[in-house]
């Protein structure tokens, strides 16, 4: 299995395809240590993210994923780290 490199323009993507986009907030800016909940995405946008982020990339996330990578940088490199895992499993 080759891996697999989940990017901030992945994240971007779901994001929007999931919950869209506040239209004060703008993803193309610096964001990447900005809080989610100031980019206007609250714990149900979340959610669903996850659940996309599981079927495109077949893991599992944990419960705490987002409570613990509050911003898309520390998101980007945990779900990289969940993919690593995979990939050492296989």
């Amino acid at each position: 299995m080759s891996a697999q490199e989940f990017t901030i323009e992945d994240l971007k993507r779901i994001l929007l395809e999931g919950a869209g986009a506040d239209e004060a907030v703008d993803l193309d800016g610096d964001i990447l240590d900005t809080d989610f909940e100031e980019l206007g995405y609250e714990s149900l946008a979340l959610l669903e993210t996850g659940g996309r982020i599981e079927r495109e990339y077949g893991i599992s996330l944990d419960d705490d994923t987002f409570t613990d990578n509050r911003t898309p940088r520390a998101l980007v490199a945990a779900i990289n780290g969940y993919l690593t895992e995979l990939v050492g499993a296989a």
